[in-house]
């Protein structure tokens, strides 16, 4: 099953370490990030980039500033100077959660954000509207368009579902899955608008581990897709499995980034986040 024009080749590329690209363009930049609650540092100074085709997990101790530094970047909370960040070489300063969003950029959330009363199918498309930009007009003047438009997004949902064994669930209301299956529709949710950038915000949190293995199947299909991921996790047989590089906040610093096997090894992270 692959979804047309996004999901070709094998299940498995394997991590992208071994690819040279040096030359390339990051699709999200981070410089200099700083924000500040008061008299609060959440975020002293992070720099790091994420290249197109990456799953790149973000770790750190509670409080470390990872769900701040996602907020930051999606246009939720204002950075402050001298912060500068970038997608594909464009700022995002000013744009707001839905400039960003049709830059390419959506994110989950901790909290699971499903309309409880709509089916599962029904939440996909939603998804898929949320993210459109404004072309209300047009497509009431052309029917053709709006009719074109509608069963694009349903065939792109029914694949959707299937990759992630949510067929049979199509039609009932989303409040009526389990916890992990509702984190899988909020997985299917992201992944409607066709992003360039998923932001996950511990995907895997209180899931059970048969659907910790869907989940990270998901992802990895989604990277051979060309999708790129950024993750908070704290499942760190997860991070470890999936992720290309890490990137380590302690106290709103980044105190370390690198490969899984180099990350596992770095003395400061194991005594910031991993213990003694």
């Amino acid at each position: 099953m692959c979804l047309r024009g996004s999901l070709h080749g094998p299940s498995r590329c394997g991590r992208n370490e071994g690819r040279d690209l040096s030359l390339d363009q990051p699709l999200l930049r981070i410089e200099r990030l700083t924000k500040r609650f008061g008299g609060v540092l959440a975020l002293n100074d992070v720099s790091f980039s994420v290249r197109k085709g990456d799953v790149v997990g973000l770790i750190g101790p509670n409080g470390s500033g990872k769900t701040t530094l996602f907020h930051c970047i999606t246009g939720f909370l204002e950075p402050d100077p001298p912060s500068h960040v970038e997608v594909m070489g464009e700022s995002i300063k000013g744009k707001g959660p839905d400039g960003i969003a049709l830059m390419g950029i959506v994110r989950t959330f901790q909290e699971l954000r499903v309309f409880r009363r709509l089916s599962v199918i029904e939440n996909l498309l939603m998804s898929a509207q949320q993210y459109q930009e404004d072309k209300i007009v047009p497509r009431f003047l052309n029917t053709g368009v709006i009719r074109a438009h509608e069963a694009r997004a349903k065939e792109r949902a029914r694949e959707l579902l299937e990759l992630l064994n949510l067929s049979s669930s199509a039609g009932k209301t989303a409040g009526s899955l389990s916890f992990g299956q509702r984190k899988l529709l909020s997985l299917a949710s992201a992944l409607m608008p066709d992003p360039q950038l998923i932001l996950l915000d511990e995907p895997v949190a209180a899931v059970n581990p048969v659907l910790i293995d869907k989940i990270k199947e998901f992802i990895l299909d989604m990277k051979c897709a060309g999708k790129t991921f950024l993750l908070i996790e704290h499942n760190m047989g997860v991070v470890l499995d999936i992720c290309d590089r890490i990137v380590v906040l302690d106290h709103g610093e980044r105190i370390a980034e690198g490969a899984p096997q180099v990350i596992r090894t770095d003395p400061r992270v194991i005594d910031a986040y991993f213990g003694t």
